[in-house]
């Protein structure tokens, strides 16, 4: 008996540490490519320039991103273009982040535009959730929306101001955070028309802890232009 508590002792003691550590939260990119309706990026493949067809301000008309490739082959500023890679590192502030740009698939619906009053709505994976991020842009002002987390016993509706995408957020806001800062913007003739400022936001959203979510539904006023970009959770 004494020898097999001092193996289950040394066992313990020779296990990696971190198997003795409680796992990380789950990321999960949710799957919004039924609401992708736009391409707002310019991206650069086959050795050309794919230009962005919906894009990010004027009502979806006026301007659009650039990956950092594009900018390089347009002879233009990389330093405030999107990266190639679409997949946005963790920070202190949001866990990663998948986008749906790519250069490799240059002719696919990169994200969800709203122009005037609409909705939007898609399913997550059925689980409890310790946050919800939402990528958004709004142009030509704040877009005010109706934000409903929809559980599978009931709803609950959220009202959020997204602010103009040329808006610097403040330290202390706890609902929003960048997910790319800085950004250029190009017309519809490929070339930049303001050099910086520009952000892609991130929404934090903390659903109840207690239900699961099954989906969201994002609803908009008539006032500014929308872009949904990625969603994505943190699973308990």
């Amino acid at each position: 008996m004494k020898a097999l508590f001092v193996l289950l002792l040394v066992l313990f003691w020779t296990l990696p540490t971190n198997s003795l550590q409680p796992k990380n939260n789950e990321v999960i990119q949710f799957n919004i490519s039924p609401v992708l309706n736009a391409r707002p990026i310019t991206v650069f493949a086959d050795s050309s320039l794919i230009n962005w067809t919906n894009g990010i301000d004027g009502g979806g008309q006026a301007d659009g991103f650039f990956t950092k490739s594009a900018a390089f082959f347009n002879k233009q500023d990389t330093a405030h273009a999107l990266p190639d890679d679409a997949l946005f590192q963790a920070t202190h502030s949001h866990p990663e982040i998948q986008l749906h740009y790519s250069n490799e698939n240059s002719i696919v619906d990169q994200a969800c535009s709203i122009a005037g009053p609409g909705t939007a709505q898609f399913s997550v994976p059925k689980a409890k959730y310790k946050a919800i991020f939402l990528a958004l842009t709004s142009a030509e002002g704040a877009s005010a929306l109706k934000i409903t987390l929809i559980y599978t016993d009931g709803r609950v509706v959220k009202d959020i101001l997204v602010p103009d995408y040329y808006q610097d957020i403040p330290l202390s806001d706890k609902n929003f955070c960048y997910l790319a800062h800085n950004l250029a913007k190009w017309g519809p003739d490929n070339q930049m028309t303001e050099k910086d400022h520009h952000n892609i936001d991130l929404l934090k959203l903390i659903p109840d802890p207690k239900r699961k979510l099954k989906g969201i539904k994002i609803s908009k006023a008539k006032k500014g232009y929308l872009v949904l970009w990625a969603a994505t959770g943190e699973e308990y």
